[in-house]
């Protein structure tokens, strides 16, 4: 049964569409009359019968007509007319423009009417329908600006005039509910200062911020240029910092994480840590990598993880036929399939909670769900813990690899790619020994694979954001009031995003060669306290002022720098990708690495930790420990 209420609003709407349908006929004839005065000089007086006249007009409008309702015209808003709806009202007067000027080149002759008359007709009409709706949509947002704007709103300045900065600008205007009122921007291309862009002018260059934020009053800065360095943003956080006022800044998230994700005014965030790291945009070759896993059945190990986790949500991408995610914890597993479900519903997915370990579970998964590509990102990566628990590095890192990859061997995987760490360079903890064995594991089954079988390792150094990385550590020190511990002033790491490392090494493995170890270029080191007090700023706070700085002492295992590759290993060539590049690696004796791999094994279930870093000080080339088991913790400096 209808309520009185949805009777009532459907009556509304009706005598709208009535009512706009009239307005829209009336249109009609004052465009074929307007057709008729043009093609004579705006003359009242015309050399041509008026019944003619008439005739013409009429016909003209019957057609309008017909195409109205052809076209779905009449389904259209006004109020919320856009580019896409002109498409219609294009397609339905070119047609009529096209039948009226057939009809008058063959009867035209006849009633005296001009064969022009039909194409200055659609012209006139396409100028008149599009113009009552840009006016019915302007005063319509007008009116719902005017009414749903707060009370006291924000001047926002807008860093960029691109593609990204003219869609934030559009965002702001279509809700004007949040109380953001764009005053301007400001680009670094020249040519485009005092031009309009999204209706707002671009007011100068980057170097007239200062001035821009005292002159307009700025109470809030966006920083829309996704594809700008670290050093741009960071240089632009310390003007905004230098100007002594209280202006809030803001980002818009860079390229990779819009991969898949739409610029709009809910993305905008504040500026974090990985802003200021930001390197050139990585210029992926997505046919590669298309090739590579379209169609294919992919499982990923430690699917849960930072880098687990990004490599399915990238994989998703290129239209795999299935994911297999394997993880051993099952939370972690739970939350991707919700987002997989949410994001990806079209996707394919099978979850296995399980253990690496397990050889007899893990061939039990290979048989049943025949993976063709291998992604190995599972593993302890914890320093100092796997100093303490050396034999958990040697089951999880080691054996785990090892069945993995004998397994892929044994099921004709086609593409196998291991996820290792700068830290299996010249080792000094045996996390990194343990995964500098699993590349040997690697390169050992590229030698027994079959010709269409491609066995590789990625090595690269840490990822922001990841599980266990410093800047959690830092913010939840931040947060506490300090202080924020490093462990030494001279620390340096390489870094890369989470999004970043995922995509090279997807690259990595649509060109891989079998046996190659592969190096992603991570540009220059950072140093762990220069981390620090950008995250302490970032949080509006000074260094060693609000947030004290400790240094606490170097721990088990760890170095002062990491290295991507040893003396004997030389950057043999760059391939295809000017960010990704090839480790030659020394050759090792397959016999020496079964057997080391057997003593450990025995070694860590007996949990003889000095045994242990034996075998592995023994085979891993470069490996080093100064391990003393009786220090728990340096102490403070």
């Amino acid at each position: 049964m209808i309520s009185k209420h949805s009777s009532e609003q459907q009556q509304k709407l009706r005598l709208l569409g009535t009512a706009r349908l009239g307005v829209d006929i009336g249109l009609w004839v004052l465009a074929s009359l307007f057709a008729f005065w043009i093609r004579y000089d705006w003359s009242l007086h015309l050399p041509i019968p008026t019944p003619s006249v008439f005739l013409t007009v009429l016909i003209l409008v019957a057609l309008k007509f017909a195409a109205y309702y052809i076209f779905n015209i009449n389904v259209h808003s006004w109020t919320k007319f856009a580019f896409h709806d002109s498409a219609s009202i294009v397609k339905a007067i070119a047609t009529v423009g096209a039948l009226s000027t057939l009809v008058l080149l063959i009867t035209g002759p006849i009633g005296g009417v001009p064969r022009s008359i039909g194409l200055l007709d659609a012209l006139i009409t396409l100028i008149f329908m599009f113009g009552i709706r840009a006016a019915s949509r302007y005063f319509y947002e007008t009116r719902r600006e005017n009414r749903m704007r707060p009370e006291k709103t924000k001047n926002i300045l807008v860093l960029g005039a691109g593609e990204a900065g003219s869609l934030v600008v559009r965002e702001m205007t279509r809700h004007p509910e949040m109380g953001l009122n764009p005053i301007g921007f400001l680009d670094d291309s020249r040519r485009k200062i005092g031009q309009q862009i999204a209706g707002i002018a671009v007011l100068g260059n980057l170097d007239d911020l200062d001035k821009t934020i005292r002159n307009y009053n700025v109470d809030e800065i966006i920083i829309a240029m996704p594809s700008a360095e670290g050093k741009v943003i960071r240089d632009i956080i310390n003007r905004i910092t230098a100007t002594g006022t209280n202006v809030n800044y803001r980002t818009i998230p860079g390229v990779y994480e819009l991969l898949s994700g739409k610029i709009n005014i809910n993305r905008i965030r504040n500026v974090e840590i990985e802003d200021l790291l930001r390197r050139p945009t990585v210029q992926l070759d997505t046919a590669a990598i298309l090739g590579s896993l379209e169609g294919k059945t992919v499982m990923i190990t430690g699917a849960g993880g930072s880098i687990g986790s990004e490599l399915v949500r990238q994989i998703c991408r290129f239209r795999p036929k299935e994911i297999v995610l394997f993880g051993h914890g099952e939370n972690s597993i739970y939350q991707l399939e919700r987002e997989l479900d949410r994001n990806w519903p079209d996707i394919k997915y099978h979850s296995v909670i399980g253990a690496l370990q397990n050889g007899v579970r893990l061939d039990y998964v290979f048989r049943k769900y025949k993976p063709q590509v291998v992604f190995h990102t599972a593993a302890h990566k914890h320093v100092p813990l796997m100093e303490s628990n050396p034999e958990e590095a040697i089951f999880n890192n080691i054996v785990a690899g090892k069945n993995l990859v004998n397994l892929a061997l044994k099921y004709n995987v086609s593409h196998f790619v291991n996820i290792s760490t700068d830290k299996a360079v010249n080792p000094t903890s045996v996390m990194g020994a343990s995964k500098r064995m699993v590349e040997y594991v690697v390169q050992d089954a590229a030698r027994r694979a079959s010709v269409n079988q491609v066995f590789v390792s990625v090595r690269f150094g840490n990822v922001l954001g990841s599980r266990g990385s410093v800047i959690p550590l830092f913010k939840q020190q931040i947060a506490a009031g300090g202080p924020v511990t490093v462990t030494h002033p001279e620390m340096v790491r390489f870094f890369m995003t989470i999004p970043e490392a995922a995509q090279l090494v997807l690259q990595a493995a649509s060109q891989g060669q079998n046996g190659e170890v592969y190096i992603l270029d991570m540009g220059e080191p950072v140093k762990i306290v220069d981390l620090a007090r950008d995250l302490i700023k970032l949080s509006g706070l000074e260094p060693d002022v609000d947030i004290p700085i400790v240094f606490t002492g170097m721990r088990p295992g760890e170095k002062l720098y990491e290295e991507l590759m040893t003396e004997d290993e030389r950057l043999e060539a760059a391939t295809s990708h000017d960010k990704i590049f090839v480790a030659k690696c020394p050759p090792y004796d397959s016999v020496e690495l079964e057997r080391t791999i057997t003593q450990l094994q025995d070694a860590a279930l007996n949990s003889n930790h000095k045994l242990i870093r034996q075998h592995l000080s023994g085979f891993v080339e470069g490996c080093q420990f100064d391990y003393k088991p009786d220090v728990v913790k340096a102490s403070v400096n």
